[in-house]
């Protein structure tokens, strides 16, 4: 009887110690950068402001694309392209940086998605600019938020964290933007960054980290961007 009872005791205490362990995980889960964009499909309504965060130079390190454009980055200071363009999305390596020139504190700074193939222009991270890109009104092509190293991209240093959308809207049907064409982490910069994250998963325990899983997989599930040469077919497919 006493050693059944110990026995008990024993898996009591690694059922506790395994509580732990998976609470503890949760709450690293929950403190994690807000990388990758939360909300494929949707277009991000959030407005930023990009400005120098002190007087030097601005540098972005390439994060990562899915996109089947061709495309470069490049910076506005205060409306003023400051010419250097670069981090190919197809041929530059994870981590790679670039400087994108130099801008005093509180200057206000606008990226520049230069689409090279197909030759459709540039995109900006201010809306406001992009009513050419898209046909009309402009819409938000960049989704930004902090970037701390948890966990870390390679090793890329903590700054802000971008991602641009290439598809001209509505120009191409169905909308399936996912940010995810060009990313980068760029240092020198201080953002106005307002969380589009749904309520339930900022702060909501074990529900919130549920409902974001199911996002993410989402997430990949539809990370594949939509071409111009398979757009009836696709349609029909995530009609179903």
């Amino acid at each position: 009887m006493k050693s059944k009872l110990a026995g008990v005791g024993a898996s009591k205490a690694v059922m506790g110690a395994s509580l732990a362990l998976l609470l503890c995980g949760l709450a690293a889960s929950a403190r994690a950068d807000a990388i990758p964009y939360p909300t494929p499909g949707v277009v991000n309504p959030v407005p930023y402001t990009f400005k120098a965060a002190a007087t030097g130079d601005v540098v972005a390190y390439f994060a990562g694309s899915d996109a089947d454009f061709t495309e470069e980055l490049g910076l506005q200071v205060n409306g003023v392209s400051t010419g250097v363009f670069g981090l190919n999305n197809h041929n530059t390596a994870v981590g790679v940086s670039l400087n994108l020139g130099p801008a005093n504190a509180g200057d206000i700074l606008t990226f520049v998605l230069r689409t090279i193939s197909p030759n459709i222009g540039d995109a900006f991270s201010d809306p406001s600019l992009n009513g050419t890109y898209d046909g009309g009104v402009g819409i938000q092509h960049v989704y930004a938020t902090s970037y701390t190293a948890t966990p870390p991209i390679d090793s890329i240093p903590a700054g802000t964290f971008v991602a641009f959308e290439d598809l001209p809207l509505p120009t191409f049907a169905p909308l399936q933007p996912n940010y995810n064409d060009l990313n980068f982490v760029v240092t020198n910069v201080a953002v106005n960054v307002t969380d589009p994250v749904p309520g339930p998963i900022v702060g909501a325990g074990l529900p919130g980290l549920i409902f974001a899983s199911g996002g993410l997989l989402g997430w990949w599930r539809r990370r594949r961007k939509i071409c111009l040469a398979g757009q009836s077919s696709r349609s029909a497919e995530w009609r179903r």
